[in-house]
């Protein structure tokens, strides 16, 4: 079953929540045990799994990217001035798979998925692959 759902950003760097859309898709599949694939078509964004809990991990990793990789130094900026932005998501990536179980996915008591977008705001498209095992 493959599923595209959209979100949008609404600031240059944002990272936003979207567990409840992929496990309403899981769901829907009806698929009991496989995996789920998460993927951005997008060369500024990415896909994480990480804390759900304290918003300020995700701060502290666009702080980290921020200061890791700076804007406004890179041979890329000359076409569209977002270099950095695609350098970030080349870091993170544009996916992620997770385990089903049971019909649920099988992520830890604190993670979610997320999307990265480095460069907006915009809309987001984003990809969903459920397959059974």
């Amino acid at each position: 079953m493959l599923k595209e759902i959209s979100v949008s950003s609404s600031r240059k760097q944002e990272i936003l929540d979207i567990t409840e859309e992929i496990n309403s898709i899981v769901k829907e599949s009806e698929v009991k045990e496989g995996i789920c694939v998460v993927y951005v078509p997008h060369a500024t964004c990415a896909v994480i799994i990480n804390e759900n809990y304290d918003p300020n991990v995700m701060l502290d990793i666009v702080e980290s990217l921020n200061k890791n990789v700076p804007e406004g130094i890179w041979k890329h900026d000359s076409i569209d001035n977002n270099g950095a932005a695609h350098i970030k998501s080349s870091v993170i990536g544009p996916s992620e798979t997770i385990i089903i179980k049971n019909g649920s996915l099988q992520l830890g008591r604190w993670q979610d998925i997320m999307v990265c977008d480095f460069d907006g705001p915009k809309e987001i498209k984003i990809f969903v692959k459920v397959m059974k095992d």
